[in-house]
């Protein structure tokens, strides 16, 4: 099983902040609940990722629901795995993560966009970054 980052928790609560406001400032709605005390965890034990297998069910629910908001693949179009290089010059997968993408867990697929948004030597962060926002947003890329 794959690592939840902190910063995808973060996300997490602070969409799920955005989606149910607190009515009066100090409650917060359940999911916020289950993610922030996964959250505090972390903090405390200075952690920076949590087991998704052991994640409490609601936090883990939580998170499934704002993963789902989340584009999936990091693919602009442009593979170059096709053409025999071992990390795509378009996406900065790796040929097998190109390949297992449908089989991948989404804390797999979320490890895998960590690391090529960390690197961010991809084609989809500089020269064909308007061309990765469009097929992020579920348009067809421009040709």
């Amino acid at each position: 099983m794959a690592a939840i980052h902190i910063t995808d928790i973060e996300s997490a609560i602070n969409w799920w902040r955005d989606r149910s406001p607190s009515p009066d400032g100090i409650t917060a709605c359940p999911q916020v609940l289950a993610l922030a005390e996964v959250y505090a965890l972390l903090v405390y034990y200075h952690e920076s990722d949590c087991d998704e297998a052991s994640m409490p069910g609601n936090a883990r629910e939580a998170w499934l629901q704002w993963y789902a908001t989340t584009p999936d693949a990091p693919c602009i179009a442009i593979c170059s795995t096709s053409q025999g290089d071992d990390i795509c010059k378009g996406c900065g997968r790796t040929f097998d993560e190109v390949q297992l993408w449908t089989e991948m867990s989404p804390a797999e697929k979320r490890v895998t966009w960590r690391r090529i948004t960390m690197e961010g030597t991809a084609w989809r962060f500089n020269r064909y970054a308007e061309r990765a926002q469009s097929t992020s947003s579920g348009e067809s890329p421009a040709a």
